[in-house]
């Protein structure tokens, strides 16, 4: 089946940066594969979110930030148990930056998130406190979009919760699945497939989008 995309629909890009990539602080397995699909992706779209993530120094989901922690343990914080990663995504550094070869022109807003020190953030729509709104829903209302496709990194983290998050205001959501790639942190992977699915969240491959 075709998905006929209007203009009352948006491509919401995430997180596709060097330390995601190949050779970065927190590489995603075939993460520079999304590169090419993304470009061609955004091309049928008018209208095109990126999301950055956009770390202070001594983040606390920063494994380094915890004495004796190491990368892919748990913490409980103020908001619940959070998964410490290698520093990556540090403010202003090369690994903060997009991959050199995305080539998205038609993007409108680039979205920036993790930023409060105290409170890492997978999703577009809503910090990891599940408080704290990043504003990107009042956008897409206030533009009149109602539906939003999503590729980018990592499908089985930023990917889901934005998809997740996105569902919940009421925006349908669709995952363009292989523009996304995965960690597969503890069984990640299908625990995404299975609340994408609950939740009634299509995913798709990109030549199913007309």
């Amino acid at each position: 089946m075709t998905e006929t995309i209007g203009d009352r629909d948006i491509l919401l890009l995430v997180d596709v940066q060097n330390d995601f990539c190949a050779r970065g602080a927190l590489a995603v397995p075939r993460g520079d594969e999304i590169v090419r699909v993304a470009n061609r992706l955004a091309t049928r779209f008018q209208h095109v979110v990126l999301t950055q993530d956009w770390h202070p120094r001594g983040h606390l989901s920063f494994a380094s930030t915890h004495p004796d922690k190491k990368p892919y343990e748990t913490v409980e914080l103020a908001y619940g148990t959070q998964v410490l990663w290698p520093d990556h995504c540090i403010q202003g550094t090369g690994g903060a930056d997009f991959h050199a070869d995305l080539d998205v022109p038609r993007a409108e807003l680039v979205l920036r998130k993790g930023y409060h020190r105290e409170i890492d953030s997978y999703s577009a729509f809503v910090e990891n406190d599940r408080k704290t709104a990043t504003g990107l829903a009042g956008y897409l209302r206030e533009r009149g979009f109602t539906r939003v496709f999503i590729a980018g990194l990592a499908f089985d983290f930023c990917v889901r919760c934005s998809a997740e998050d996105g569902h919940r205001p009421g925006f349908k959501i669709v995952v363009v699945e292989d523009a996304c790639r995965g960690i597969d942190v503890a069984g990640s992977l299908m625990q995404t497939r299975r609340g994408l699915a609950e939740l009634d969240i299509a995913c798709i491959a990109a030549e199913a989008l007309g």
